[in-house]
């Protein structure tokens, strides 16, 4: 790892990341879609869930190991897929398999990695599972199942908000292709990041290696454009249906919003739900996942595990998500800045700090184990600095105090 001031938070490895990587990449990475408002509101909407201190608590023996799928982790947290690993660091998504191993947690391989699916199944010891889109050609998508089995990977996660491609300005701005189309200006800021620059040089420039392996894909304007000439709008609970029959260890669909979608995927049979607006990076004015949550954990009844992603990047938030009945967190932009400040090692010293985050969260509010998180631990502020508490067994609320002014009513 570059010898740099140790980091003390996921924000501080944002900001080292938008310094060491180009503009084009950073961007990539850390935008959302149009007006990105969804990826603003990922953020309000966690900082709107008040977490409840509770003490005097006997917390002297605190544990924060997790069960999912019949195997017990770490901690409540996995690294989910994220495409393009390989343009924060020479084979990314190899470094974040290993880093998730070290920590005890799963990684999640993206459809569109860097590296190969060996190449990630032989890097390290821990649980890695494939994530999945269905394509138009829905026999390359089997292909990919079928290696992934014969890999050993451990669970499928497979994707389902993109039926069309967001509309990613950002990348449009900056031109942002693949394979990279060096302008004169992009040229110049490779003087501006020597570190990165010599590390492409010599590892060579990323390439989707598991798209291009069973697509040959050729340029395209943006990765958006790429991914969408290979999206498919006609996906429904059918192909997961066929999904499942193909596949019989876990089974995950990630991209869920609207809980009314339970009832058929416990159906279908499917093993778990990632409730997730894909960061902040297709619907734009989408809701916050930590929104819709309480709707998936009334519906599911606890027949479901159920995953969550979407701007995540502190323990107080993977906190919020525990006590409004979540499973694990799910995080992607936070890992992905450390993978480029440092590689392998910097993004295992970001899981410990969203460790140790979590751990001083649950100490400050009387838990000792995962499963001992409840709803009534959070509080609501809407905009009017309004205050309400989660009526149990639903996704309403109550409202407790109005606090606007700074006068309590």
């Amino acid at each position: 790892m570059t010898k740099l001031h140790k980091m003390q938070s996921i924000a501080e490895y944002r900001e080292r990341a938008r310094r060491v990587l180009p503009k084009m990449i950073f961007d990539f990475y850390d935008g959302g879609a149009e007006t990105e408002s969804t990826l603003r509101h990922n953020r309000a909407a966690l900082d709107a869930r008040r977490l409840v201190g509770s003490a005097p608590v006997d917390v002297g023996v605190r544990s924060q190991a997790t069960q999912l799928f019949g195997k017990t982790y770490d901690m409540p947290l996995i690294i989910g897929p994220t495409g393009l690993a390989g343009a924060a660091w020479p084979e990314g998504d190899a470094a974040l398999a290993r880093a998730a191993g070290r920590a005890g947690i799963p990684f999640v391989m993206s459809t569109a990695g860097t590296c190969t699916q060996e190449q990630v199944a032989a890097a390290g010891n821990g649980s890695k599972w494939m994530q999945l889109y269905i394509f138009k050609d829905r026999g390359f998508s089997a292909r990919i199942v079928d290696k992934a089995e014969a890999l050993g990977f451990e669970a499928i996660e497979v994707t389902v908000d993109n039926a069309v491609a967001g509309k990613r300005l950002r990348d449009h701005r900056n031109g942002f292709s693949l394979p990279f189309r060096w302008t004169p200006a992009k040229l110049a800021s490779l003087v501006t990041h020597p570190g990165w620059s010599l590390r492409m040089a010599r590892a060579g420039a990323p390439q989707l290696k598991v798209m291009a392996d069973g697509l040959g894909l050729g340029k395209t304007d943006t990765i958006a454009e790429l991914m969408q000439s290979q999206f498919d709008p006609s996906v429904s609970w059918d192909d997961i249906a066929r999904l499942r029959d193909r596949w019989k260890k876990p089974l995950i669909v990630k991209g869920l919003m609207d809980a009314s979608h339970v009832a058929r995927a416990l159906s279908v049979g499917v093993d778990g739900l990632v409730i997730s607006n894909h960061g902040g990076r297709q619907l734009d004015g989408a809701a916050a996942s930590i929104e819709v949550l309480p709707d998936f954990v009334s519906e599911a009844g606890g027949k479901l595990t159920l995953l969550i992603d979407s701007g995540f990047r502190t323990g107080t938030d993977i906190a919020r998500a525990l006590a409004l009945g979540a499973d694990a967190v799910q995080v992607g932009r936070a890992t992905l800045y450390a993978l480029a400040a440092g590689g392998e090692a910097a993004v295992f010293e970001a899981l410990g700090i969203l460790k140790a985050e979590l751990d001083t969260a649950q100490a400050l509010m009387g838990v000792s184990a995962i499963n001992d998180f409840q709803a009534d631990m959070v509080r609501y502020t809407d905009a009017n600095n309004t205050t309400f508490r989660p009526t149990a067994g639903t996704a309403s609320v109550t409202p407790l105090r109005a606090i606007s002014n700074g006068k309590g009513i």
